[in-house]
């Protein structure tokens, strides 16, 4: 990975982070973030199924 593509992932990292302590819902905030970033590790081809904390 380059350095480039770590600082795109960092600063993707702070914009969600940044709308999470923002959003008036926080938790319909957290749900969505959820719910885009494991759309994108399936994507990629990664279970996500074991990944959640109960």
């Amino acid at each position: 990975m380059t350095e480039k593509e770590q600082a795109t992932i960092l600063m993707d990292k702070f914009i969600d982070l940044q709308r999470i302590k923002a959003a008036e819902n926080k938790e319909k905030e957290i749900e969505y973030q959820i719910k885009t970033t494991k759309a994108k590790l399936e994507a990629l081809g990664i279970v996500t199924t074991d990944l959640n904390i109960d």
